[in-house]
């Protein structure tokens, strides 16, 4: 059972951009993008919180924030009880010891001109410039084989890799300081599905070894149900339901969360076959434009006129859910 005192709470985050006016005004103000408006939860020792949502949804600027990779506009970031928004770069400085990331394209994400054993030696250089160098090639081989790599690749540039390895190499890099927190942002959207069935399984295995609190981002429901403990479901920026996994997969409370889940195609030819679709109507509505009221209500086969009047906050429900939705 994990620890019930979080390792992070975000409460009321917000990060908002402000874009060019599409007016052909010169003098038009600029007009606010809300990526992501109002997101509360907390990420528990040990457990894995997966965040689903369509592309667009603000899951990597959500990711981005928890780390002051992207200034947070409002709300709080809060690790083991100090408030980390407004901080200043010692204080990030410090955290990004205990919380590291892994990135979604496995090769981008890696210096072309470093060798693998410079890449993932590189967060010991800054974080523990006070290791002799003996003590870092020590760590990085061990870790390499953590992640199932050989040491014999130590040497060699990304480019000769293929993209399962270059993630097992951003995984190694992450790790190698062992840190409490890793945000995973869509860590497999990039690869092959039998790879990805690889490295969520290397993930697992690494969180039980390790005793590792994992945030991951994906847009792959069955992805997610496979290795978190508790899910939120994301829309335009906002949180339209968070629950345990099983709560979440066998009673979806939302409409979104029951259209997500019913487009999950099911293995067996038969079921399949039968199964009702809950297709979701119309466009991803803009987030500089997004409706009056409840944002998802303009998709929402359920929506009456009240729902264009009032923002339904996200709140709880007997079962232990938390849903963002005056209907239910």
């Amino acid at each position: 059972m994990t620890d019930r005192t979080p390792l992070l709470s975000v409460r009321d985050l917000q990060v908002h951009f402000k874009v060019a006016s599409d007016s052909p005004w010169p003098w038009a103000k600029p007009q606010l993008l809300k990526a992501v408006d109002g997101l509360s939860f907390d990420v528990f020792p040990g457990e894995t919180l997966g965040i689903v949502g369509e592309s667009g949804c603000g899951k990597s600027t959500l990711a981005r924030a928890m780390l002051n990779l992207i200034p947070a506009t409002a709300g709080s970031i809060i690790w083991q009880g100090q408030e980390m928004r407004g901080a200043g770069a010692p204080e990030w400085h410090a955290l990004r010891k205990s919380v590291q990331m892994i990135f979604q394209d496995p090769l981008a994400c890696l210096d072309p001109r470093m060798t693998v054993g410079q890449i993932i030696a590189q967060p010991l250089h800054t974080h523990l410039p006070q290791l002799p160098a003996q003590e870092v090639m020590q760590r990085v081989r061990a870790m390499m084989q953590k992640v199932g790599l050989t040491t014999q690749q130590i040497n060699r540039y990304p480019h000769e890799f293929s993209g399962g390895q270059c993630q097992r190499i951003g995984i190694a890099r992450a790790l190698v300081l062992e840190p409490k927190l890793v945000i995973c942002d869509e860590p497999v959207s990039a690869l092959d599905v039998s790879i990805q069935a690889q490295i969520i399984n290397l993930l697992m295995a690494l969180q039980a070894q390790m005793g590792l609190a994992l945030v991951f981002i994906a847009h792959d429901l069955a992805v997610v149900r496979h290795i978190s403990q508790r899910v939120m479901v994301m829309y335009l920026g906002r949180a339209m339901e968070l629950a345990s996994k099983q709560a979440l997969y066998q009673a979806p409370q939302h409409p979104y969360t029951q259209a997500l889940l019913s487009a999950i195609p099911s293995p067996d030819p038969r079921r399949e076959r039968h199964k009702k679709l809950q297709l979701l109507q119309g466009e991803l509505p803009s987030p500089i434009h997004p409706p009056s009221g409840c944002i998802f209500r303009t998709r929402c086969p359920q929506a009456i006129a009240a729902c264009a009047e009032q923002k339904p906050e996200i709140r709880s429900l007997s079962s232990g859910a938390q849903v963002a939705c005056d209907l239910i």
